[in-house]
């Protein structure tokens, strides 16, 4: 059986030399700074540090997929090039080497990599033209943040982007970057271990709250973390969807969309992806690893073995479904 991580990432060094010394480039620094508080920012630095290889060189990264037991990956880039803050022609140019990039180092191993571009939710009139880029690219899809400045994903001006999406069949990778508990969040990497599936809770919620899946119901939309927060507390969404008026933006039962949705596997729980499984199904949830940050899992197959998940479509064939890859074999 084909073995399938979705969740893998590839840092493109292009894209951090276009936004150097642009407008706004330094106070998003000190914001991102000050979100994740002094500690954590060392910290991250010497990890990234350590994995540059496994980030930028194809080589580096067969070898650990080898090792971990995994066929193919989809490769998406970095959170950290998303620059929700930059100007239009930036902001453009950013999501052009993103393609160019993901796709040339997809190129290294055709066979075993696959990729995602992205797409810049700062400017939503840009966004169908990044993705039918992506796509041009031989790309499967974009990753997207859980919210642009002044933007949620129930934002109506995103209409055109899903509309497009759902039509073309691409994959829209929902991976949050940043938080905007902020400071609040700045000691003890809360700002990832909270922060993160916060943001995941939000933004899927926007998603469903707003009828987005309603209009959109071929819209292939993959969330990461395992959905953060939302699938294990459904229970309270749903009960106000039912007793408020104004919780009724959708047609149904909040919990029923997310069998509409697709999950990544990293809970780093087996109790909790047993109870995601059960939530969404177990054609919805996809090997994920995060690869290769330190938040991720090294052994994702050893997780799906540990929830008595192993030999399950989960570890590969939904992803094949889903992106419409091929064996490598």
């Amino acid at each position: 059986m084909i073995t399938v991580d979705v969740h893998a990432h590839v840092l493109l060094p292009e894209i951090e030399r276009a936004v150097a010394g642009r407008p706004g480039h330094d106070a998003h620094r000190e914001l991102d700074a000050r979100r994740n508080g002094p500690h954590a920012t060392a910290v991250s630095g010497a990890m990234i540090g350590e994995r540059i290889g496994l980030l930028t060189r194809a080589g580096d990264r067969l070898a650990a997929m080898d090792a971990a037991g995994v066929d193919v990956q989809v490769v998406s880039p970095s959170p950290s090039h998303y620059h929700y803050w930059a100007d239009p022609g930036l902001a453009a140019e950013v999501c052009r080497l993103a393609a160019a990039g993901v796709a040339a180092h997809v190129a290294q191993a055709p066979d075993r990599l696959s990729g995602l571009g992205l797409v810049p939710l700062q400017h939503p009139s840009l966004m169908t033209g990044a993705l039918d880029d992506a796509l041009a690219h031989g790309l499967r899809g974009v990753q997207i943040s859980s919210h642009a400045p002044g933007r949620e994903l129930s934002d109506p001006a995103y209409e055109p982007f899903w509309a497009r999406a759902a039509a073309t069949g691409a994959v829209v990778f929902l991976h949050p970057f940043g938080c905007t508990l902020d400071e609040r969040l700045d000691r003890w990497y809360l700002s990832n271990l909270v922060g993160q599936p916060v943001e995941n809770a939000v933004a899927l919620s926007h998603v469903i709250f707003s009828g987005v899946l309603d209009r959109h119901p071929r819209l292939k939309l993959l969330a990461a973390h395992g959905g953060g927060y939302l699938p294990y507390y459904l229970g309270r969404a749903d009960h106000g969807w039912r007793v408020r008026p104004d919780a009724r933006g959708c047609a149904r039962e909040p919990s029923s969309y997310l069998r509409d949705l697709h999950f990544d596997s990293l809970t780093h729980d087996p109790a909790a992806l047993r109870e995601l499984v059960r939530v969404a199904g177990p054609e919805r949830v996809l090997l994920g690893s995060d690869f290769p940050f330190d938040m991720g899992d090294p052994d994702p197959l050893a997780a799906l073995r540990a929830a008595g998940l192993a030999d399950t479509p989960i570890s590969g064939g939904n992803a094949v479904r889903l992106f419409d890859l091929k064996d490598p074999s």
